[in-house]
């Protein structure tokens, strides 16, 4: 199923991931009885801070990720040559 962000379609069905730069600088409707300014943009800067490291964290453990995935592919071709293959021996 597609879903849309912002009018757009994207194919996988997962939404857009937000960039601290999205959050910094989003501008809110002004309002009657708005809220303090200075206290939106410091929440902005809180959230994009931790936009930013939970990013890099994803792509850390991405990167682990792989590493470990293509150790068990060098372990399994490793340990596969040093099998018998099934229905080869006494039994």
């Amino acid at each position: 199923m597609t879903q849309h962000r912002s009018g757009r379609a994207y194919p996988t069905g997962l939404p857009a991931r937000m960039t601290p730069h999205e959050v910094r600088t989003h501008a809110f409707d002004a309002r009657r009885r708005g809220v303090d300014p200075d206290q939106v943009r410091e929440f902005q800067a809180r959230v994009a801070d931790d936009l930013t490291d939970l990013h890099r964290q994803v792509r850390l453990l991405a990167q682990e990720n792989d590493r470990l995935k293509r150790a068990l592919r060098d372990w399994q071709t490793m340990h596969a040559r040093e099998c018998r293959p099934p229905n080869d021996g006494h039994w």
